[in-house]
């Protein structure tokens, strides 16, 4: 149900499971986290859905009729085919939320198979910006080296305690041992009060941020000199760019003092190697590839890449995902083009994609893209969808103008475990197993590992992710590119082991004989067009984007527009916490009884004039559209700056009235226009404008 892949142990009892707990042999250590604890919950939560279900009244109305499998399938493979068939593959789109055990990659096989080049994701605020930011500039995804304890770790924009605590552990030994922490966040969080050194920045500036850390380090001569003359392209372009961002602008930008500035960036080069432990927070901007490049040529600048407890490299285990396979383009081979069948589509036929413009090396269209083309059929109409593991009502932007996109679709199927907002709208809802229903293969992001996912339970006729897919293409008529079994599905995956899927059941886990190793780089250099660390990108340049990052100011910020700003003063962000996955888990009884309402967060200097005191309930708008939350008064945050709880709506409500989803909903007040980051297309979620005042309710 998350990316983390966290080793537990379940004990069974009558062929029931009755308790779950971490695994203290898997990177976890033994630790799980509140939604880990409450997984079992899912089996028999209220709302929880069983077998699969058609629609029999108008959108949105919650009236469904209980079908057959082979129904399910065939009816929405053969909307599908008319859709093609009509219109071209490309009026079809399927879409996936983040990352989980191979699910997300299967689906990219189907629309591949399909002929569809509109593969929506969250990709573009989510991981992939800092991703391509890095490999852009120095070729591969950076991992910790906490087994030689790094000498210094910036937590910049994560938050790993609530939403990812397995790198936590490393951090903590490190610290331990003497590292230095610096946390950049808008929000004191745990870690920031332990910091060493915190940087309370403006939601949305990391890019303006970084470039002054990266002045400062260059005009005092702190970078590693031997590493930068040998190993850098465009070191002198970026001194030149640098130097614009000087302490005063940057300060002026980010709210962060000056000073504060180049301590920051003295103590980073002056305990190196270093981490830089980046999060989501930088994915969410219009500046969010820019600001990931320049927070990768801090980490070059200190000498940090491939040497020991600093950024190094490392690979999987091998099996098929995308270490095993490289793409014809030398800067990209993390996915295995074998898997998603790639080649099946041309790259006249990918360029038919309603994201055109994006940077080539992005795969998919943004939602704010898929929305234009369903609503407005620009470029052209997309008419039909199949939306998996994601609930787009509570996480794209503008949800509002989303809703009337999806309402506008000739078809629309969703895989869910639950009627999510999204899947009311649905004409056919699949029933999707939990990982506890099934078994499988896992990842985890902690290193090069691979762990056994046992079934322990069976809800209705709950049938996995994987099994679904498969059961689509068959009908759809493609079903040559798929498996009639999960054995031979998993079996695939295994193959450039040597493994068979019942040989891996055997063993609970499998490491490979992966062993890391440092400075391959003098052997082997960067895997960039240049072969070294790319500063200046003549790549990106030759495709119309910037070569060296500059900071943008969106536009629909205080500091963007006065005018805005006299009616909106407020700046508004989100931040994810520990209780719920984006908009998942609102039906479960532990984890809602631990946040039982969504909160708002507001500084008691911003609270008082307003009237509003702790628990009122309030009213938080945005240019367009209003939202309602419980007011938390917080001195954690600035105050100028609100904190609106991310994903919530009322699952419980949602049978009385179609639009409860909408009431408690951040992304009603997101922006979706054309100010989105141009190489990636991220929408802007942190730091735009906003009103806050007291509800009449």
């Amino acid at each position: 149900m998350c990316s983390c892949g966290c080793g537990v142990i379940i004990t069974v009892r009558d062929g029931k499971p009755v308790s779950i707990k971490g695994d203290p042999d898997a990177p976890n250590k033994g630790g799980l986290c509140r939604i880990g604890q409450a997984a079992l919950e899912y089996l028999d939560a209220p709302g929880r859905l069983h077998c699969p279900l058609k629609r029999v009244g108008n959108r949105g109305q919650g009236k469904w009729e209980e079908i057959s499998w082979d129904e399910a399938f065939f009816m929405t493979a053969d909307a599908l085919n008319k859709a093609k068939a009509v219109h071209g593959p490309e009026a079809v789109m399927f879409a996936h939320g983040s990352a989980k055990a191979f699910i997300d990659t299967h689906l990219v096989r189907l629309a591949n198979a399909f002929g569809t080049p509109n593969v929506c994701t969250a990709d573009h605020v989510c991981h992939v910006p800092h991703m391509l930011g890095a490999e852009f500039t120095f070729g591969y995804w950076p991992f910790p080296d906490y087994g030689n304890s790094p000498k210094s770790i910036i937590y910049w924009g994560a938050n790993k305690l609530e939403t990812g605590f397995l790198k936590n552990f490393g951090i903590a030994n490190a610290v331990s041992n003497g590292a230095k922490l610096i946390v950049i966040d808008p929000y004191e969080t745990q870690m920031a009060a332990k910091a060493d050194l915190w940087l309370q920045i403006r939601p949305g500036t990391d890019l303006a941020l970084a470039m002054g850390m990266i002045n400062v380090m260059i005009d005092e001569g702190l970078y590693d000199k031997v590493f930068v003359d040998k190993w850098v392209v465009g070191f002198d372009q970026l001194k030149t760019h640098a130097a614009k961002f000087t302490l005063e602008r940057v300060a002026e930008i980010t709210w962060v003092p000056a000073e504060k500035i180049a301590a920051a960036a003295r103590m980073y080069a002056a305990h190196a190697p270093g981490h830089i432990e980046w999060g989501n927070g930088l994915d969410e901007s219009i500046n969010s590839f820019q600001a990931s490049r320049a927070i990768a040529f801090l980490m070059a600048l200190s000498g940090s890449l491939d040497v020991p407890g600093g950024e190094i490299r490392i690979h999987g285990t091998g099996i098929r995902y995308g270490d095993t396979e490289s793409s014809a383009n030398k800067i990209h081979g993390r996915w295995s083009y074998a898997f998603e069948l790639r080649d099946l589509i041309t790259k006249e036929e990918r360029k038919k994609k309603v994201s055109p413009n994006l940077i080539p090396d992005f795969r998919y269209i943004t939602s704010q893209d898929a929305v234009t083309a369903m609503l407005e059929e620009k470029p052209y109409r997309i008419s039909a969808a199949y939306v998996q593991a994601c609930n787009p009502l509570g996480s794209w932007s503008n949800v509002k103008r989303a809703a009337d996109a999806f309402k506008h679709l000739d078809f629309l199927a969703v895989s869910d475990f639950f009627l999510s907002a999204t899947a009311n709208l649905a004409d056919i809802v699949f029933p999707a197993a939990t990982f506890l229903e099934y078994d499988g293969v896992v990842m985890p992001p902690a290193g090069p590992l691979a762990l056994v996912q046992r079934k322990v339970a069976q809800v209705g006729t709950c049938r996995s992710d994987h099994e679904i897919i498969n059961g689509i293409a068959w009908k759809l008529g493609i079903g040559e590119h798929f498996w009639k079994g999960m054995n031979h599905f998993w079996d695939y995956i295994l193959e450039p082991t040597g493994m068979t899927f019942e040989e891996m059941m055997k063993l609970d886990r499998y490491t490979g004989n992966h062993q890391v190793t440092y400075r391959k780089h003098e052997k082997e250099g960067f895997n960039t067009p240049s072969g070294k660390v790319d500063f200046y990108s003549k790549y990106l340049e030759d495709n119309g984007f910037q070569s060296m990052p500059e900071y943008r100011e969106h536009p629909e910020t205080p500091a963007g527009d006065a005018a805005l700003g006299k009616a909106f003063p407020l700046t508004c962000t989100c931040r994810k916490i520990r209780y719920f996955r984006h908009s998942t888990g609102k039906q479960i009884e532990s984890l809602r009884k631990a946040r039982p309402e969504p909160l708002v967060e507001i500084h008691p200097d911003t609270a008082v004039p307003l009237g509003i005191q702790d628990g009122d309930w309030v009213y938080i708008e945005s240019k367009r559209a209003r939202i309602r939350q419980k007011a938390s008064i917080s001195t954690k945050v600035d105050p100028r700056v609100v904190y609106v709880d991310y994903g919530w709506w009322y699952p419980e409500k949602s049978t009385e009235d179609e639009n409860a989803w909408l009431e408690p909903n951040f992304n009603a007040l997101t922006p979706d226009d054309e100010h989105c980051n141009p190489e990636l297309g991220s929408f802007h979620f942190r730091g735009f404008a906003v009103k806050v005042y007291k509800s009449d309710q």
